[in-house]
């Protein structure tokens, strides 16, 4: 047996195990998947709001969190950080009208979300507090559906469902069923207690947990992922309410999201780094026993795949190249009927195996988003070419981001 051939047959057995995986977890629990725990009491809950230039969409997130229907709301908390824009006065003029709208402004920019966040927060007294993007827009009963969770005293952030909010164009239709797929992946990892990422478009935190773990790390690209982690080191549990539904802007053009998943990309890096002692310890529960494996080995499937793909594929090429060449050098007949084999190789049939699994798992995200997401669902070309296209882009995003963290080129 090649290497190749081994490579490849290692490679599909972790590729079927974490598809069984995800199977073996939503079977025993579909009945449960939309469950909410109810409130055992009013939490008192702050939401902050950190606004870089974002004048279209500031306004229309305030609303929405206006809007909800959480008695428990004390204060929302708009953080300016020294926006070019129209954005502070926007704020300003919100504040002026609702008692419960505050309006700060950072002393200078930031740079980043998680400066802006961490400035917010020192204005939070409450017994929560929550996180929300200055262009996202989180459904009236989204904050309510989150907070039963804290009835555990060890669980310090709960998570929400992230969906695209507009979806003009074919890539945010696209990034419309990834974002359901991420949902679908995030609330399965809740029922073993794996969550790795609490989304900034709308989160809810313990304070004094919070405080505790001294807030987001501002170093840090992706500060919703390694606040997260942060809250596992210290003993707390992240939770995932799949009916707290938050609409996000996604980015519509090419750039700006390649620019977007670079970022997460490197910030997963850093968090990767910051932790790495842990892989595999059982001194911080599910960080290290799974949380960083899982990480870890998902981006070495996706790039593995990604490298056996370009192999086969240049491989194929260059053997056709030099047969054709061969055959008109020689006057030889490229093909013939005896050189034809129909009989599939167990190679051909993992590759397929695979695809259906993959199919399976994506039918099932998509179908149980149906319930929550108010708009169209996605149509079969978009799904096709999300499956087929869209995330053979995912390794290659990869392979820049770790050239850019090793170079030190990275903004946010």
């Amino acid at each position: 047996m090649d290497v190749l051939t081994i490579v490849y047959l290692t490679y599909s057995f972790v590729s079927f195990y974490f598809l069984f995986f995800y199977l073996l977890i939503y079977i025993p629990h579909r009945k449960e998947f939309h469950s909410i725990p109810k409130p055992e009491r009013v939490y008192s809950l702050s939401i902050v709001v950190p606004c870089y230039n974002e004048e279209d969409d500031i306004g229309g997130t305030i609303e929405a969190l206006l809007k909800s229907d959480y008695k428990g709301l004390k204060k929302i908390i708009i953080v300016d950080d020294c926006s070019k824009d129209n954005s502070w006065k926007i704020i300003q003029d919100y504040a002026k009208k609702y008692e419960k709208v505050m309006g700060v402004q950072t002393p200078k920019n930031s740079g980043k979300a998680s400066g802006a966040k961490n400035y917010g927060a020192k204005y939070a007294h409450t017994e929560l507090i929550g996180f929300t993007d200055g262009d996202s827009y989180p459904e009236q009963n989204a904050i309510s559906n989150m907070i039963g969770f804290f009835n555990n005293p060890k669980v310090g952030a709960v998570a929400s469902s992230v969906f695209v909010k507009r979806r003009n164009t074919f890539l945010e239709k696209i990034q419309s069923i990834e974002y359901k797929m991420i949902a679908f992946a995030r609330k399965l990892l809740g029922y073993v207690d794996a969550i790795y990422v609490t989304p900034g478009p709308l989160a809810v935190y313990r304070k004094d947990a919070f405080d505790k773990i001294g807030g987001f790390d501002e170093k840090n690209m992706t500060e919703d992922i390694e606040i997260t982690w942060a809250f596992v080191k210290a003993g707390y549990k992240a939770e995932m309410s799949y009916e707290s539904i938050v609409y996000s802007v996604a980015p519509d053009k090419i750039k700006p999201w390649l620019k977007q998943r670079i970022r997460w990309n490197i910030g997963g890096i850093q968090t990767i780094s910051k932790y790495k002692q842990y892989f595999g310890s059982n001194r911080v529960g599910m960080l290290g026993k799974f949380i960083l494996p899982y990480f870890i080995f998902n981006w070495v499937l996706g790039v593995c795949g990604f490298l056996i793909l370009l192999y086969r594929l240049a491989r194929t090429v260059f053997i056709k190249y030099l047969a054709t060449t061969y055959s008109l050098q020689t006057q030889t007949a490229l093909v013939t009927f005896r050189d034809i084999n129909l009989t599939p190789s167990i190679l051909f049939f993992f590759g397929v195996a695979s695809i259906a699994m993959n199919f399976v798992i994506v039918s099932i995200a998509l179908t149980r988003a149906k319930r929550e997401d108010k708009y169209m669902g996605p149509g079969i070309p978009s799904i096709l070419f999300y499956f087929f296209v869209y995330i053979l882009f995912y390794p290659i995003i990869l392979f820049t981001s770790i050239y850019k963290f090793f170079r030190g080129k990275y903004t946010w």
